[in-house]
């Protein structure tokens, strides 16, 4: 099992990282990929990745909410850290008009520019969109042809939204999100329609822990090692064998991220 967006970087995993870890492995995942979502989180993640070779990968970007700190001192940082071979995709990256903590112009000024840098170095995109779909697929519509790969992560969008995505070529990372009775209702009934080689899986921690775990875990931190249960949810939900599903999972991720198998 690949777990593809995992923020290790976060305070919440301080104390403990090492056991999470050695857990993750113990639950059957192969490889994560810690996400960097500005300059400092993505130096620390790609000094994670170094750290943990062949297990852990990391990404490099700034996140639509650290947009505001996209300058050019920014931009050559991250020209530097997307020449490491630890560092697999550009991102987080995208835009979120849900919270606008930087304004809505320099979010897409931000994601333009990481878009640009993502075709330059040849990686794969590693993308974030909340309330803002219509505006995302204008930004990523011009560039869709040169960049090597693209997902939106942590998808939780409507049936048009994934279909449009879909129409672009996207792939779709779900996340525990899919586990929620409140607000993922929705993506049981279409998650079937990603196919096989567009899915990937993510648990975003220790964001999103699955609501519909049981017995419910002691703590509301998500971890890598809950993978598996998101993954049955989804193989459930899209009536797939669990174990075909992480097969074609485990697949599209090496290939997206392009890893050694």
């Amino acid at each position: 099992m690949i777990d593809i967006g995992v923020n290790l970087t976060n305070s919440r995993f301080d104390k403990d990282l090492p056991n999470v870890l050695d857990q993750a492995k113990q639950a059957g995942l192969t490889k994560l990929i810690v996400t960097g979502t500005n300059i400092t989180e993505s130096e620390q993640a790609l000094t994670l990745a170094k750290s943990y070779p062949e297990f852990l990968y990391s990404t490099a970007g700034i996140h639509p909410h650290d947009a505001s700190s996209m300058d050019q001192q920014a931009i050559t940082k991250l020209r530097e850290l997307l020449q490491q071979p630890q560092v697999k995709a550009v991102g987080e990256c995208g835009l979120d008009f849900n919270r606008n903590y930087s304004t809505p112009l320099e979010q897409e000024t931000a994601f333009v520019q990481q878009l640009e840098l993502a075709i330059e170095y040849q990686l794969p995109v590693f993308m974030h969109e909340r309330d803002a779909s219509e505006r995302f697929i204008e930004l990523v519509t011009p560039y869709i042809k040169q960049l090597s790969n693209a997902v939106v992560h942590c998808f939780t969008g409507t049936q048009a939204e994934l279909e449009q995505y879909l129409a672009l070529d996207l792939h779709i990372g779900i996340t525990g999100w899919i586990c929620d009775e409140r607000r993922g209702q929705h993506l049981l009934d279409i998650v079937n329609m990603i196919p096989d080689d567009r899915l990937m899986i993510e648990t975003d921690s220790p964001y999103l822990l699955p609501r519909s775990m049981r017995p419910k875990p002691k703590s509301s931190r998500n971890e890598p090692k809950y993978l598996p249960y998101i993954a049955k949810t989804i193989a459930d939900a899209r009536q797939q064998d669990l174990q075909s599903l992480l097969s074609n999972t485990q697949h599209t991720s090496n290939a997206f991220f392009n890893l050694t198998p």
